[in-house]
């Protein structure tokens, strides 16, 4: 996976989207909710495989700032003060194009737990 830096990054609908552009036609429109469930911190994907947590009760988080981090990431910080996952560019792209199968992978894990958005 490319780990070339996005063209743009733009905070849109009072911190609810996070558009990244990566090219004329690569562009991800991603939910401030959906980049916090799939936080790549300890915190949500814990320190080994099998250790993710299913992150519930997110549905109205909002992205409050963007940090760069050197020339490879970007740190969010999100209205409920989580701020420790750092999301590379890499990362971010593949949030995009996996989207279509990791929100509904997530909703069925919060349904199966028995939790809410």
């Amino acid at each position: 996976m490319s780990s070339d830096p996005p063209e743009e990054i733009r905070l849109k609908d009072h911190g609810r989207i996070l558009e990244v552009q990566y090219g004329p036609n690569e562009t991800y429109a991603l939910a401030a909710e959906y980049l916090r469930v799939e936080s790549p911190s300890a915190e949500v994907k814990g320190h080994g495989p099998g250790q993710e947590v299913t992150v519930p009760g997110k549905k109205n988080v909002r992205i409050l700032r963007l940090a760069p981090v050197g020339h490879y990431a970007l740190r969010i910080i999100f209205d409920d003060s989580h701020d420790t996952g750092l999301y590379t560019w890499a990362y971010l792209r593949e949030l995009g194009r996996d989207e279509k199968t990791r929100w509904p992978a997530y909703l069925a894990k919060l349904a199966a737990k028995k939790l809410m958005r």
